[in-house]
């Protein structure tokens, strides 16, 4: 009986105990202990779930020991745990690169585990460490395959970016998509955005002919649904200053070159008495400011309830220049609003509209006569200021020519304005028409406001061509829109598990249009800027004084997709698009652009186990055509957009006459796109690699300014020769990227990437009459030292190959002749080399000289936590790249760079640097001694970061407060002479080509982050 007891007393306890539940409530932090609001946390095979609120905290009701919670979030890795008491605190662990990550890839999203295409991404987080004043700069170094130049180092410049080499000798730039519309990925503010997507490959052919380039998608951030207000707070303030002077000659050295160089010449020298010039004025410290200030700040207020989610943000930046300070200056201010509204449970909201407004001031930064191009050449024997405190004057002499003028007279006498406003955004509906199936609508809309004014101030700067006879002011007034409207559906399901099918099926209708509007008004008022207004001017010119434009342009497409997987395993996606633009002519007004992608996941087949080092591989391939449509309005017809002058009644009368030469079969250029890649993780997935080899083969290239005969009449005003697809143009290489990202313990993790590309340049066809185009400018009336031609690389050099320096006469006796080039060889002038053996060196022996595409480029990037302490390196590398020297005037009192004090002085003296004489020589002449090696290592960012204990900054409310100091464009290793081997103009043929590029500063910044 007492058995039989004690049994019934055991199995109640147990039954108690196996049916106990608790009500679990618990925080859940992030990887530096934040709280982290909006987690899902679900109870494991149950469909009792909620969210954490803005504390992170959460709460479930009745939950059973030892049950099953799982956590999980966008970017970190989902935790289970088990329930054994009533409280959990849980620690997520960071997870940027899991593979159930979503892409963004276009009309759609994969996760990344699913994607067959070469796509690379950055995030929040990068573009918080990186603390970009423009966007652009977050991609250099970051994503392989991408390649970031700038115009100018000068605040509010445009950059360049190429997406796997350059492939036209037209427009090179990717098209930027912002939440689903055309966009300008320059005029976001970084904290914006959340995620920014490139696509590389075929798969971009979603967006036919303006995909040819690339595409760059970018996603803003949103609120989160379920969450309290967030209020965000993001400050840095700092200052600049140039990140490189170059090394020019002091008074005394330059004195003694100029008496050198005279007496070579057999004239009186010019400085009997050199001891008095001591250094004299180091022109680069007069235009270089120190300290300049740069100051951003950014507010931006996001939370949801059940069926509402918003952001809402403004962005204030205001960066002065390095040199002329707010001459030339750019200030930005941007406003955000983001919104999605569950309306039902079928109509699904959503909205994002960008309000942005910039002002910008420039100075002739680039190009023969910029101010730093001034300050490299003016002497340093002259001063600022004359005795009367005036500008001094640059003699106009033959030694010095008529270009070279005072850079901070330069300075003080450039006035301009200009101003920008843009809305832009759009507004999109969802409708949940059945299980699987949405239809999707979205409009976006781009529309813009500029204003500009220059003022031309009455000046002489003693005879120079920069002098102004009379004061002019000229004002423009630019309007720019553009709309689209998508209307898509998307139908999703799964066969037997295993069969997974996606098919979107949808249409875009665009439009751009717009009108610009330039006058110009004489004789200002008091010569002043304060009086430049065109109303006040009274002024008669006898040329045309304004011009306008107007421009109407449309695009109506047709797309489909279908994406296919087995089990996860083998990966299909077939793509069509079909455009229809007024750009061209009848005949070419409809593209069809189809491409495939495919991928095979290995790592799921039987056969390849159970790995405990690679956990996961697949192989992707992809190929397809892709079109390129931007090109000038109108190339197909002939427009009145010249100008001429008509006899009427014996009086010449100003008109207008036909512009560019018209071409009614213009068409798209088309790129083939082909590619083959590897996505593997390692070591459960602490390492990744990606790598691809590529072949983008662009043909059909829309060349402009084909030779025609004269008597079309295109060498008057306005008027030009045609376009035409006359060209092809081939680019291939191999693009790898790895990264290692490992948590040592809790208070210490780290991550490091590494990607580098290699790529190969190559044009294939050049149908234009001549077999070449040229393009850029060296010197004074030489001929173009940049060429496009078959068999070469887009925009190589062409000049004359120097095999060192005559060192006597008998030397030059025994070598082919040079006087072709200008003047007879003298022992210390360059010899050159007879490149086709005909015994006499002319222009047939000109040939390849280098050429400015880089032969790989490279980024290396560390993070690194410990406790509360992060630190941060960005570095990027370009390998093989050549730029021509052109920032020197070639004149003989011109200052120098002090390399020069290493000349030819007699024989053995040196075999590199020619005499410096004043006589007629052919040293001048455009070949590889002004070619130079122009690969670069730059330490992009480095960043310290603190963040306050959130026990300590939770008590004042706030849930994190992070300091931190950076330095951007910290140091260059180059050894390349001149401001910036990693500028370009940004022009396909001629683009290397150096006239004294504005460096991009080095920037030193103190800054906090508060969120509430």
């Amino acid at each position: 009986m007492k058995s039989k007891l004690l049994l019934t007393v055991l199995l109640l306890c147990t039954s108690f105990a196996f049916s106990q539940t608790f009500d679990v409530s618990g925080t859940v932090l992030d990887g530096s202990g934040l709280s982290l609001p909006g987690v899902n946390v679900k109870v494991k095979s149950s469909s009792q779930s909620t969210t954490t609120d803005f504390d992170g905290s959460f709460k479930l009701s009745a939950v059973p020991k030892g049950t099953i919670i799982v956590f999980s979030y966008v970017g970190f890795k989902t935790q289970e745990v088990a329930v054994s008491g009533t409280k959990i605190t849980v620690k997520m662990t960071d997870d940027s690169r899991s593979l159930d990550e979503v892409v963004v890839i276009g009309y759609g999203t994969q996760k990344k585990r699913e994607v067959t295409g070469a796509v690379s991404t950055v995030d929040s987080k990068t573009l918080d460490l990186l603390k970009p004043a423009r966007i652009e700069q977050a991609l250099q170094g970051t994503m392989s395959g991408v390649n970031v130049t700038t115009q100018s180092g000068a605040p509010g410049a445009p950059l360049d970016i190429r997406i796997r080499g350059i492939a036209t000798n037209g427009e090179n730039r990717p098209t930027t998509i912002i939440d689903g519309y055309v966009g300008d990925l320059s005029l976001l503010n970084p904290n914006d955005i959340e995620t920014i997507t490139v696509l590389k490959d075929a798969q971009a052919a979603i967006y036919g002919t303006i995909g040819a380039n690339g595409i760059i998608l970018v996603t803003t951030k949103m609120g989160k649904k379920n969450s309290k207000t967030k209020i965000s707070f993001n400050s840095y303030t700092g200052f600049q200053e140039t990140s490189r002077k170059l090394p020019t000659l002091n008074a005394t050295e330059y004195g003694l070159l100029l008496n050198e160089s005279y007496a070579n010449s057999g004239k009186p020298i010019p400085y009997p008495n050199v001891s008095g010039l001591g250094k004299g004025t180091n022109w680069q410290d007069e235009v270089f400011k120190k300290g300049v200030p740069i100051i951003s700040n950014d507010l931006t207020i996001s939370g949801g309830s059940e069926k509402i989610a918003y952001s809402i943000s403004g962005s204030h930046l205001d960066q002065e220049g390095i040199v002329g300070g707010d001459k030339s200056g750019f200030l930005r201010n941007t406003a955000r609003l983001g919104l999605t509204a569950d309306l039902s449970d079928k109509f699904k909201l959503k909205t994002n509209v960008i309000y942005t407004y910039f002002t910008r001031n420039t100075l002739n930064e680039n190009g023969l006569g910029s101010v730093l191009f001034n300050a490299l050449n003016v002497p340093a024997t002259l001063s600022p200021y004359d005795a009367n405190g005036d500008f001094t004057l640059v003699p106009n002499t033959t030694g010095l020519g008529n270009e070279i003028i005072n850079p901070l007279a330069q300075i003080a006498n450039t006035y301009n304005d200009y101003n920008y406003k843009k809305l832009n955004g759009n507004f999109g509906l969802d409708y949940k028409i059945f299980k699987g199936f949405v239809l999707s609508s979205s409009i976006g809309f781009n529309t813009s406001n500029s204003e500009s004014k220059t003022f031309g101030k009455q000046i002489s700067y003693g005879g120079k061509v920069f002098d102004v006879q009379r004061s002019s002011v000229t004002q423009g007034a630019v309007n720019d829109n553009n709309y689209s409207f998508d209307l898509f559906g998307t139908y999703n399901t799964k066969i037997a598990d295993k069969h997974n099918i996606t098919g979107t099926v949808g249409t875009t209708i665009f439009k751009e249009w717009g009108n610009g509007l330039y006058a110009t008004g004489f004789d200002v008022p008091n010569n002043s800027w304060d009086f430049a207004d065109i109303s006040l001017t009274k002024g008669v010119s006898a040329t045309l004084t304004n011009s306008s434009y107007v421009y109407d342009q449309r695009r109506l497409s047709y797309f489909g997709r279908l994406q296919y997987d087995y089990n996860g395993k083998y990966l299909l996606s077939a793509m069509l698009r079909r455009d229809s633009s007024t750009k061209f002519g009848p005949g070419n007004k409809v593209g069809y652009f189809p491409s495939f992608t495919g991928g095979w996941v290995v790592s799921k087949e039987g056969f390849f186990g159970d790995s405990k080092t690679i956990s996961f591989l697949k192989l992707r391939a992809s190929y397809g055509t892709l079109g390129n449509d931007q090109i000038p309005n109108y190339g197909y017809l002939g427009l009145l957009s010249g100008e001429a002058t008509y006899v009427f009644d014996g009086t010449l009368v100003n008109g207008t006459a036909t512009g560019q030469v018209p071409n009614p079969d213009l068409k798209w250029e088309e790129a083939k796109k082909f590619d083959v890649g590897l996505d593997v993780n390692l070591l459960n997935d602490k390492i990744s690699i990606v790598a691809d080899y590529f072949i983008d083969t662009r043909k059909d290239l829309l060349i402009p300014n084909i030779p025609v005969s004269g008597i079309t009449g295109i060498g008057a005003p306005g008027a030009s020769a045609p376009t035409l697809n006359a060209g092809s143009v081939r680019n291939s290489g191999v693009e790898f990227a790895i990264d290692y990202k490992d948590k040592i313990s809790d208070s210490f993790s780290f991550s490091i990437g590494y990607n580098v590309t290699f790529l190969k340049n190559e044009v294939l066809e050049v149908n234009n009459g001549t077999g070449f185009i040229e393009g850029g400018a060296f010197g004074v009336g030489q001929p173009a030292p940049s060429r496009m031609e078959i068999g070469k690389p887009l925009g190589y050099f062409y000049g004359y190959q120097t095999d060192g320096i005559f060192q006597n006469q008998s030397e030059i006796d025994a070598h082919p002749s040079q006087l072709a080039l200008g003047a007879n060889a003298a022992p210390g002038d360059l010899r050159y080399v007879d490149v086709n053996g005909d015994g006499v060196i002319d222009i047939k022996d000109k040939t390849n000289i280098g050429d400015p595409i880089p032969d790989a480029t490279m980024g290396f990037n560390l993070q690194l936590n410990y406790k509360n302490l992060d630190f941060a390196v960005y570095t990027f590398a370009s390998v093989g790249n050549d730029m021509v020297r052109n920032y020197e005037r070639t004149l003989s009192d011109a200052n120098r760079l002090d390399y020069v004090l290493d000349r030819w002085t007699g024989e053995g003296s040196t075999n590199t640097t020619p005499r410096v004489t004043t006589g007629a020589t052919a040293n001048n002449v455009f070949s590889n001694y002004f070619v130079e090696d122009a690969s670069y290592l730059r330490i992009q960012n480095v960043q310290l970061g603190y963040t306050l204990n959130p026990t300590i900054s939770q008590k004042a409310g706030i849930t994190k407060l992070r300091l931190y100091a950076g330095v951007n464009n910290l140091y260059t290793f180059t050894k390349y002479k001149g401001f910036d081997p990693g500028a370009s103009s940004g022009a396909p043929v001629g683009g290397g080509i150096d006239y004294g590029f504005y460096p991009v500063p080095r920037t030193y910044l103190l800054g906090l982050n508060i969120n509430f």
